[in-house]
């Protein structure tokens, strides 16, 4: 189906190496009793759904908070935004899950096929491809900001767009080039080791105030904190539906829900739910870890990529940027398949017109525009944020609700609540887009 390839391609490589491998007990295979799936296999697939969800993104948080607050009191709300839609888009996360249990489908695009209608699966596939294209451009801009500063803090001084270029022309072009990506899969992990490791290192630096007038790096940081009076209250300003809409992209893993789904389908919901739950209320930890750690330390100068506030001096945080470096890298080419593939499926292009020479002219193509775009951008909070307030809000609120009503034969206790999930990311994303410029 329309975006079945990139899902898959994304699923599979980035966030599902070793959970494919789940098995039903007895009593599922026999068809009696109450299926249970090994602790070992429930932690895998716990381990591997938090890896799909967290990723670079929540290093702009702490300017979602910035973006209406200077006051560390901000972080009331903030924290509350966090969780709330932390809960949200789990709930919505299990919404696709239903969909697909009600219309036996494995993919997103399947159950949207089944449930609204094919004649409309042209709105999956090019919020696909837009989704897999801004993840891309995202980590271009990530991967442009950290270079620079990781060659400076071995003194080498270079360019932003001097380094952009070397990164993509010597490791993410050949990478991007290969034909088959299972072999990148295993550094997936190094993601979620690498946002640990960063989330440790800003606790760190906060409690020893090394970055606070007087302490260690405080002359050397690249931008010094600020800090005013807009605490919680500032969180009633329309600038505060700027960090609700970096969490709609911070959060979204839900072209990957049917295949998570699909995985468990022998077991119950409830077990489902429970997956859902577990890896969300993690994620939702490291998010607020990240984000008081963040705004506590710079306040109201929390840059897009909180890295680029700490000195480069600072030998903790440049293997901090080291790490997310090291885990972009290889998650690149695997959301370029994406992207890729989400192009052709929106054109319709059939398989035996696939080609080796198309795909390599698509290729190029593509990462010529990334990279034009990347080294012309350089505020990711403003790129998160326009890409949670668009396709963001739309694949984690609008399309998971109206697929979950078009599956209802009657009216029960969820069809107002979901209705209003629909209404609402389609005002927030309005808003927020507004807000972002």
């Amino acid at each position: 189906m329309a975006v079945r390839k990139p899902v898959l391609a994304l699923y599979q490589a980035v966030a599902a190496t070793d959970h494919h491998d789940v098995q039903v007990g007895e009593a599922a295979k026999s068809g009696s009793g109450t299926a249970t799936i090994p602790t070992g296999v429930f932690k895998s697939v716990f381990a591997n759904l938090v890896k799909s969800i967290a990723g670079a993104g929540v290093l702009s948080l702490p300017y979602g908070v910035a973006a209406f607050g200077n006051a560390p009191s901000a972080l009331i709300p903030a924290i509350g935004v966090i969780m709330l839609m932390g809960a949200a888009s789990a709930y919505t996360f299990g919404l696709i899950g239903r969909v697909c249990q009600c219309t036996d489908t494995n993919s997103y695009a399947a159950a949207w096929d089944v449930a609204v209608g094919r004649k409309s699966s042209w709105i999956v596939a090019f919020s696909c491809f837009i989704d897999c294209f801004s993840g891309n451009l995202f980590y271009s801009m990530i991967l442009a900001d950290t270079s620079v500063d990781l060659l400076a803090s071995v003194g080498v001084t270079v360019t932003r767009t001097q380094s952009l270029l070397y990164v993509t022309n010597l490791v993410l072009a050949p990478l991007c080039f290969l034909k088959n990506l299972s072999s990148l899969a295993p550094f997936s992990l190094v993601g979620i080791i690498g946002m640990l490791y960063t989330t440790l290192a800003m606790g760190l630096r906060y409690f020893q105030g090394s970055y606070a007038p007087g302490g260690e790096y405080f002359s050397s940081q690249l931008t010094e904190p600020v800090f005013g009076v807009d605490g919680a209250s500032a969180a009633f300003s329309p600038k505060a539906l700027i960090l609700t809409c970096m969490l709609s992209n911070a959060y979204i893993a839900h072209f990957s829900a049917p295949l998570y789904w699909s995985d468990l389908r022998d077991n119950t919901m409830e077990r489902f739910h429970q997956m859902i739950g577990y890896s969300f209320t993690a994620v939702v930890v490291i998010y607020s870890l990240v984000t008081t750690a963040g705004f506590l330390t710079f306040g109201a100068a929390s840059n897009g990529f909180i890295l680029n506030n700490y000195s480069t001096n600072d030998t903790i945080a440049s293997l901090s940027r080291f790490a997310v470096a090291i885990s972009i890298i290889f998650s690149y080419p695997l959301i370029f398949v994406g992207t890729r593939d989400g192009l052709m499926d929106l054109f319709r292009v059939e398989e035996a017109k696939r080609n080796t020479k198309l795909i390599n002219k698509l290729t190029v193509t593509l990462m010529l525009l990334v990279t034009a775009l990347a080294s012309q951008l350089t505020d990711l909070g403003v790129v998160a944020s326009i890409g949670g307030a668009t396709f963001g809000t739309a694949l984690v609120f609008v399309y998971p609700a109206v697929m979950f009503l078009k599956t209802q034969t009657k009216r029960t206790k969820e069809t107002v609540p979901v209705f209003f999930i629909g209404v609402l990311g389609v005002v927030v994303g309005v808003i927020g887009t507004t807000m972002c410029f």
